[in-house]
């Protein structure tokens, strides 16, 4: 299988955002997805659009003080296994083919309120926000993305959680003629994350629909994907289709595939090294040296108290 590093791709493959875009050959090979993204909220009459940006985006505090990646770099730099494993190209590619709309998202499980709702009605359910926030993989490569979303803690008060529940499990989208990757054996689909009931209610959990201001493309997850910054990004489940609330730990996709390399928390801790790497250094898409990896991807101030009496090296 070929895995395409981040040192390989050449610094004339990174172009500024305001030279992307102009760019109409990217345009032809990653567009097919935002158009799709665009045409799922047409007609939305709490948000105006201009050829699918947010035009009343909030600006959040929780953002960080770091220069965003270039949206080239976000969105053709990509894991979203369904669309193909180790080409980090192939989603960009292929992605086009998934329909967004209509799309909806059931909610079910330990809640009083169990409901399906569409797209259109979650995205009336706080306002959006743009938030600044790193990505860190387990492979070694990192990104600052301006994500558009918003907390999902006001999605899960939506459906009021029974004192029962202490887990989110969070199903993704299965489409087997858009999603080649869905004929390889490698994971038990459907992609399946979860998180701790705690963490899902956490301040810096968003729910993301979008990026740089734009309707999210496909290849990154359209049209609702979770984004939990203080984790590697194996635990963001793209293309959401099923949340279900449960007072037992969820079986997680990775975890039950490579159960040695994969734990259910996946806290970035540089102190764990993966069984076939380190994780103490990263490398930032579009930078030549590496940097140091932050405990909890930076984040450790605002969420290590959740873990307090935990030993991260056993619930890694």
């Amino acid at each position: 299988m070929l895995i395409q590093r981040p040192e390989d791709i050449l610094s004339s493959e990174i172009t500024p955002r305001t030279l992307f875009d102009g760019r109409r050959e990217f345009i032809k090979a990653a567009g097919a997805g935002v158009l799709a993204g665009a045409a799922l909220f047409a007609g939305l009459s709490r948000r105006a659009w201009a050829g699918g940006k947010f035009t009343d985006l909030q600006k959040s505090p929780h953002s960080i003080l770091e220069t965003p990646n270039s949206l080239r770099e976000i969105t053709t730099y990509n894991n979203f296994v369904e669309f193909g494993f180790g080409d980090k190209g192939q989603p960009a590619e292929r992605a086009g083919a998934m329909r967004t709309r209509p799309w909806t998202v059931s909610i079910e499980g330990l809640v009083r309120k169990p409901r399906t709702l569409a797209i259109e009605d979650i995205l009336k359910i706080a306002p959006l926000e743009e938030r600044i926030y790193r990505l860190r993989c387990v492979e070694g490569w990192s990104m600052v993305i301006p994500w558009v979303g918003f907390p999902l803690a006001a999605l899960i008060r939506q459906v009021e959680p029974l004192g029962s529940a202490k887990y989110v499990e969070f199903i993704t989208q299965m489409e087997p003629a858009a999603m080649p990757g869905l004929n390889l054996p490698y994971l038990d689909w459907p992609y399946t994350e979860g998180l701790r009931l705690d963490e899902a209610l956490h301040p810096l959990t968003i729910m993301a629909v979008g990026l740089y201001g734009e309707v999210l493309p496909n290849q990154n997850g359209a049209p609702l994907r979770l984004v939990v910054p203080w984790k590697y990004g194996f635990k963001s489940g793209k293309s959401i289709v099923r949340i279900r609330f449960t007072d037992k730990q969820p079986r997680t996709s990775w975890n039950i595939a490579q159960p040695e390399e994969y734990g259910f928390y996946a806290n970035v801790n540089p102190d764990v090294s993966h069984p076939r790497w380190s994780q103490d250094k990263e490398r930032r898409i579009g930078e030549f040296f590496k940097r140091r990896t932050l405990p909890f991807n930076g984040y450790a101030d605002q969420v290590a108290p959740l873990y307090a009496d935990m030993d991260l090296r056993k619930f890694y």
